[in-house]
């Protein structure tokens, strides 16, 4: 009887033992099964927020339904429904959000080049307005929110957190009046630059063929606007000269929303490792990009062990600290096998538990969306104490628009000051 009892006392200490391990993440994943694995990095996500840097699916429904909402049934799997289903980049509705367990997303407000000098400040405000639209329409799978605590309240209450970033500097139409309406309609982050050069800054495109060197003095004063304002400076699609400049002026953790290692890939919407050690220092993160074209050299041999190269290669450059999830979903037309929609982030993560040396239950919290949270904090903390700072209210100078002041209507015009 005496020998069952210390069997059975043996056995409650293992038990208790293993409850610990588990606990604190420390059972080796890395010889487990995939389901074993799938099921804990889905305990990770349901604990901790997983935020998705760039999301498109805004540009869909203006391109598809011209933003009228209801027709576009986003309950619903789109990839049984027409026109939703043919299209290449069905990759968003929110019964995959929900397999996918996904914590908080930044929609993307993009508006093409070809709007620059010309309606782009409008069209913004009407993909702004689309997203509210959106998640009104879902409240019990949506909650829109603008502060980094709000992110941790909307997935405490089981919806996913809403933010809006600014694919664009031509968005603003180079009028800091305007970049301030977008802060004001809720808008947490604005990329320099897209695919075309703004007046005031170099795109990743034009890398080679560089117009302003980087930033101009006038675009170093918008990224001191969105500092003081309290908006992520997002350098994802600007040349490196660009992301350099910027990490010179900006007292606040800037992003890349949704771009990868050019010591991985090299390309030019990637980041080469000096900025990303300069990231560092500015506290900032970089959110990788699951677009094959910016993960491998050969993109159609692409999948999710080339995200998990680009993630390691970050870390281990860098650090855990810095680095995020961005994928560009609805944003391109394919993505690496393994990753192919919104459903599979836990995919990725159970990837990550098989690199113990590297990656923890914490760890892996970060990637998914502390880092976010806490680069998200410090750039509030900024914005508070540049709360007595008056904005800038100096107007891009004249000769940095004369080839286009056909599209401008001046007012009022200098003469007349």
């Amino acid at each position: 009887m005496l020998l069952q009892k210390r069997r059975l006392l043996h056995l409650v200490v293992l038990i208790g033992i293993s409850a610990q391990l588990i606990s604190a993440g420390s059972l080796h994943w890395g010889n487990r099964p995939f389901e074993e694995r799938l099921e804990h990095a889905k305990r990770i996500l349901r604990e901790s927020p997983l935020i998705d840097g760039h999301n498109d699916v805004a540009m869909d429904i203006r391109s598809v339904v011209q933003n009228r909402l209801e027709e576009f049934p986003f309950d619903q799997n789109l990839t049984e429904i027409e026109p939703w289903a043919s299209r290449m980049a069905c990759n968003t509705d929110l019964p995959r959000l929900r397999a996918g367990l996904l914590g908080g997303q930044f929609w993307s407000a993009f508006v093409p080049c070809s709007s620059q000098y010309k309606n782009a400040a409008s069209q913004t405000l009407e993909q702004i307005d689309v997203i509210h639209r959106l998640v009104k329409k879902y409240p019990d799978d949506l909650q829109f929110v603008d502060s980094a605590d709000d992110i941790l309240a909307a997935h405490a209450n089981g919806k996913i957190a809403s933010m809006i970033g600014v694919e664009g500097g031509h968005s603003m139409d180079a009028s800091l009046g305007v970049l301030r309406t977008f802060y004001n309609a809720g808008v947490r982050y604005m990329t320099i630059t897209h695919s075309c050069n703004t007046p005031w800054g170099d795109t990743a495109g034009m890398e080679d063929t560089p117009e302003f060197d980087g930033l101009s003095p006038w675009g170093k004063s918008v990224i001191g606007e969105m500092n003081r304002l309290g908006m992520f400076v997002d350098l994802a699609h600007v040349s490196a000269q660009t992301m350099r400049d910027a990490l010179e002026v900006s007292v606040a953790p800037v992003i890349f929303s949704h771009s990868n290692a050019r010591g991985v890939c090299d390309v030019h919407r990637n980041v080469p490792d000096d900025v990303l050690l300069r990231l560092r220092e500015n506290g900032g993160v970089i959110m990788v990009n699951f677009f094959p074209a910016y993960l491998s050299d050969d993109p159609n041999s692409a999948n999710i062990s080339s995200v998990v190269e680009h993630i390691n290669y970050i870390r281990d450059l860098i650090g855990e600290d810095y680095v995020g999830i961005g994928s560009d979903f609805n944003g391109v037309p394919f993505f690496p096998i393994g990753l192919e929609d919104v459903s599979k982030y836990p995919h990725l993560f159970a990837e990550l538990l098989l690199d113990e040396e590297r990656w923890n239950d914490e760890s892996l919290k970060k990637l998914a969306g502390l880092n976010l949270i806490r680069a998200f904090r410090e750039m509030e903390k900024v914005r508070d104490d540049l709360s007595g700072m008056s904005p800038f209210d100096e107007p891009i100078p004249r000769e940095d628009i004369v080839d286009h002041l056909d599209c401008v209507n001046e007012w009022p015009k200098p003469k007349e000051l």
